[in-house]
């Protein structure tokens, strides 16, 4: 709906007008202070954009540097592990000389499938008297939704020793397994002795 606009008449005008000519204006008012308008920010200055460089379709794009994890990597975690067990033992069992006596593949299984899986195995395994036993857990897929947040491949991977660490009762020691019992998709698991 539009709005009437209304006009002065003479006699308002005249009104006004008197009315103004005897108001003293505040800058000028004795004893009076406007606040100061405060003053503004200066703007910063936006700065200068790289050029993009000529590309052509298909091209591989530029590695835009390593990847920021706020969680050391699997590998700097166990490398900093205390050695629990017979250090000659564990140099066998790095080198790859040492077999497993059980093993254990988790392949395909979602965390829900593996967690009570392994837990029976390795309750088993420790029952029977195995000392060395095989967890075998894959590398995982690289799969990359896009988001903000970087998610780690191996869901598995990175679980397992989570879990194996909590059985701290049955576990002596996690180490990943030689590239000849499976590499980093594989877990040596070093039970304590039975009692």
């Amino acid at each position: 709906m539009a709005r009437k606009t209304r006009r002065l008449s003479e006699d308002d005008k005249a009104v006004w007008e008197k009315t103004a000519s005897t108001v003293t204006p505040m800058e000028k008012a004795p004893g009076l202070a406007l606040p100061k308008a405060p003053r503004k920010r200066a703007e910063p200055k936006a700065k200068p954009t790289e050029p993009i460089k000529p590309f052509r379709l298909g091209q591989a794009a530029e590695s835009q540097g390593s990847y920021l994890d706020a969680v050391p990597s699997l590998s700097d975690q166990f490398a900093s592990a205390p050695v629990e067990m017979d250090r000659k033992a564990f140099q066998k069992l790095r080198r790859g000389k040492a077999e497993p006596e059980a093993r254990i593949d988790l392949h395909g299984m979602t965390l829900a499938q593996a967690h009570p899986a392994l837990t029976r195995f390795i309750g088993r395994a420790n029952g029977n008297g195995l000392r060395l036993v095989l967890v075998i857990t894959g590398k995982g897929k690289m799969k990359d939704r896009g988001g903000p947040i970087p998610e780690r491949h191996g869901a598995l991977r990175h679980q397992v020793p989570e879990w194996l660490k909590a059985m701290g009762g049955m576990v002596l020691q996690i180490t990943p397994a030689h590239p000849k019992h499976g590499g980093t998709g594989a877990y040596y698991v070093y039970l304590r002795r039975r009692r």
